[in-house]
């Protein structure tokens, strides 16, 4: 691999740190344990996780590419293909939909004239299905880049929160 593509792989020293805090909650010989918040940490600085990448964090905490491979591609919330500057992830679990969620997965397409696993044109929002994120009771409910939980979703609630994000 050139210098050049390298560079682009490599992770701030602040992520590094970041990291390293997360190397830190596991006993010295586990550096591996830290994976999924290494992988988290790679993606917000990067934006996503390209193969190259994955293979980055696994050599800085000593471990198998497969390995965190497999990580990253179990959870829904590291993105192995690029992303919108937005990516919604509407919870489609039983509860969810049980509330609309159904629905609002409709509204969401139609507005976005994308379908699930899609990004718009313009790369501002990808729209992703996801699974239980533990706030049943608030369903039906979404994920804003991974980060932001919004809650008792109607189409109006969906129509304000694209508004705020253009």
């Amino acid at each position: 691999m050139a210098n050049a593509d390298m560079d682009t792989l490599r992770l701030s020293p602040q992520s590094l740190a970041l990291i390293d805090v997360e190397v830190a909650k596991y006993p010295a010989d586990q550096k591996q344990s830290a994976v999924m918040g290494a992988l988290r940490i790679a993606q917000t600085e990067k934006g996503w996780l390209k193969p190259e990448l994955i293979e980055y964090v696994a050599d800085y905490l000593e471990m198998p590419a497969i390995a965190a491979y497999e990580v990253a591609t179990f959870y829904n919330m590291y993105d192995t293909r690029p992303t919108g500057r937005h990516k919604i992830t509407l919870c489609t679990n039983l509860p969810c939909m049980l509330m609309g969620a159904g629905e609002l997965g409709e509204h969401l397409k139609q507005k976005l004239g994308i379908g699930f696993g899609e990004t718009t044109g313009d790369g501002r929002f990808t729209l992703k299905e996801g699974e239980c994120m533990g706030a049943c009771g608030d369903a039906p409910m979404c994920l804003h880049n991974n980060h932001a939980m919004h809650t008792h979703l109607t189409p109006e609630k969906v129509d304000e929160l694209l508004d705020k994000l253009k």
